[in-house]
């Protein structure tokens, strides 16, 4: 699919406005970033890594990847023509493309065109549209397909499940709280900027290309010791969750 090209101050915009909306969920999502940054410094030796950034969306965690390792390229992948459109015009760089395909579809790692093995696995706030058999096929391909020493990192919300009814409760009353307090409670939120972005003139062909496209429905949601489970199962050493505030969480895969 051929990604429509915005002007880069407008596309700014939409992303930037994203971001804010983000944080109506997450009050702490440049913390989480933060983290993720941290981890890839901490365990990626080479100076030049190859990121492949899952479910990239509109570049916000690539674009903060690529300021905090200046010898990075970051691959994005994702399903959703209008988000990446915003990536690409907001963030398209040398050191920075994006991929059209679907996470959960076979070939998807094969559709990226690496001319190497990808040093880490990013994500945040995408994986959890994935039901428990794609995530560990997912996970799998990224074992398979990662470097001596690599990385997968995850932020996102992430549950007990069942076996903790109680604690993910409290986890959504944490943040929630976390929110009021910061002043993210009352920013735009999904729905308001899904709805601007349908208004808006200059994405009208970007939401003909969406309609009707990537489905989110989730019916056998993964909790988060499935993640670990899935994680050292396809071959990964170490597996465990390294940062939580309330119900926001960053799990680390250590091939």
């Amino acid at each position: 699919m051929t990604a429509l090209r915005l002007d880069r101050e407008r596309a700014r915009y939409w992303v930037e406005r994203w971001d804010r909306q983000q944080e109506h969920y997450m009050p702490d999502r440049e913390a989480r970033f933060d983290v993720i940054g941290e981890v890839l410094t901490e365990l990626i030796e080479r100076p030049d890594p190859l990121i492949v950034d899952l479910g990239v969306g509109p570049g916000t965690l690539a674009d903060r990847l690529l300021a905090r390792l200046p010898g990075a390229t970051v691959v994005g992948v994702d399903a959703d023509p209008l988000l990446l459109a915003l990536a690409d015009s907001g963030y398209g760089s040398a050191r920075f493309r994006t991929v059209f395909a679907d996470l959960r579809a076979p070939g998807w790692f094969a559709a990226l065109g690496l001319e190497r093995a990808p040093d880490a696995f990013v994500s945040t706030t995408a994986l959890h549209w994935m039901n428990r058999s794609p995530l560990r096929a997912l996970i799998e391909t990224c074992a398979q397909a990662l470097a001596p020493g690599g990385v997968f990192v995850d932020g996102d919300h992430l549950y007990e499940g069942p076996d903790g009814p109680r604690l993910d409760g409290l986890g959504r009353a944490l943040t929630a709280r976390r929110a009021e307090r910061v002043g993210t409670a009352t920013a735009e939120d999904w729905s308001a900027w899904w709805a601007a972005v349908g208004a808006a003139p200059e994405l009208a062909e970007l939401v003909r290309l969406r309609d009707g496209g990537f489905e989110h429905t989730v019916t056998d949601r993964p909790a988060v010791g499935d993640y670990t489970a899935f994680l050292r199962a396809a071959g990964f050493a170490e597996a465990g969750t390294v940062w939580q505030y309330g119900d926001d969480r960053v799990v680390v895969g250590i091939r």
